[in-house]
């Protein structure tokens, strides 16, 4: 009996993406279809490498393709991605596909440790990542990534100069922390910080990238006005811990992402410092700033909850030795792993379900 392509199609069209809620060849993750006798073999594009249901897709695959044309099949399915996008043809940063900005109410809640670490995790994964440092007054990612005292190349590239971004553990970062010395405050006022942030988007060589990460200050500042207005941002990520003061600040942070005049859509929230676990009682969790507040952030705003970070010794040790703790094995490992395929999740429905990003206009 010959295999046809309409057949193969057929079986596969059952097959879902549970991300998205529709089948796999309406999709157009089907490609590069081949059939010789009872050998078939394709490619199944995903939405992003770091999707946690790869196997779980393959699988459903297999079992659709053995029902509809039996059991003694030679089947060879690779299981690829290409990350989506809802940015096409942006005057600035063309080929970034997507734009995530991370931020919080407050300071103290480890935004940067959980910017850093997502960054490392998505570029684990196999995607194309750049990280800007946005908080101008107290850039920590050069000593995060162990990059303190680096310069940035500047070379022309059609007439105009441009940053080479420091590249890192995979990711491509820019921080005022490699623009001025280690031990100098950056006194500025709002407009100058926002030139300075202008000047990390625009005037960067970023190239390809499937994320771009921007690590905002606490608060709701120029910066923050500033990024909207000058690129359009896929998404936001809201970080905070437990506690009923963190959670009152991030419910700002979070409000200002919903207000009509920004509506930039909130891909989630994440927990940082949810409990401690000591290193030789890998199994206990103590609750020292309460429980679940983050959760609780999340179903009140009707945005996904995209994980709970552990407060472990590790984590800071990494952070002081610019060694990001997800490239070590642990719990915090997998901690930012989850996290990394939850946002790289909520990036690809985010991008099939709602509108193209646009730049805000702000008046305020």
């Amino acid at each position: 009996m010959s295999i046809s392509k309409e057949a193969v199609l057929k079986a596969l069209s059952r097959v879902d993406d549970p991300d998205l809620k529709k089948d796999l060849v309406t999709l157009g993750m089907i490609q590069g279809l081949q059939i010789e006798g009872n050998k078939i073999s394709f490619k199944v594009v995903l939405t992003t490498p770091a999707c946690p249901l790869k196997e779980v897709i393959k699988n459903n695959c297999i079992e659709a393709l053995e029902e509809d044309l039996g059991s003694d099949l030679e089947l060879d399915i690779f299981m690829t991605s290409n990350v989506t996008t809802a940015r096409d043809n942006a005057p600035l940063l063309p080929k970034v596909k997507n734009i995530i900005a991370i931020a919080s109410g407050k300071g103290g809640v480890g935004k940067s440790t959980t910017s850093s670490n997502l960054a490392v995790a998505l570029a684990k994964s196999g995607a194309k990542v750049g990280l800007i440092d946005a908080d101008i007054s107290g850039p920590s990612i050069p000593t995060m990534f162990n990059v303190e005292g680096e310069q940035p190349a500047v070379r022309q590239i059609d007439g105009k100069n441009v940053i080479e971004p420091i590249e890192q553990y995979g990711v491509k970062l820019m921080s005022i922390g490699f623009l001025t010395p280690a031990d100098a405050a950056v006194v500025w006022r709002g407009p100058m910080a926002s030139s300075a942030l202008k000047q990390f988007i625009g005037d960067v060589n970023w190239g390809e990238l499937d994320y771009l990460l921007i690590d905002l200050p606490p608060g709701t500042s120029d910066i923050h006005l500033t990024m909207v207005q000058t690129v359009p941002v896929t998404g936001a990520v809201i970080v905070t811990t437990p506690q009923k003061v963190a959670l009152a600040d991030a419910t700002k942070g979070l409000s200002m992402f919903k207000q009509p005049q920004i509506n930039v859509p909130v891909l989630g929230v994440v927990e940082n410092m949810a409990y401690f676990t000591p290193e030789e009682l890998p199994n206990n969790k103590y609750y020292l700033f309460g429980k679940e507040g983050g959760q609780r952030l999340a179903e009140k705003f009707g945005v996904p909850f995209l994980g709970e970070i552990p407060i472990v010794q590790s984590i800071r040790e990494s952070g002081d030795t610019g060694y990001p703790a997800v490239l070590k094995s642990g719990i915090t490992q997998d901690a930012f792993s989850l996290l990394a395929e939850n946002v790289a999740r909520q990036v690809a429905i985010r991008n099939a379900a709602m509108s193209k990003t646009e730049v805000v206009q702000v008046n305020i």
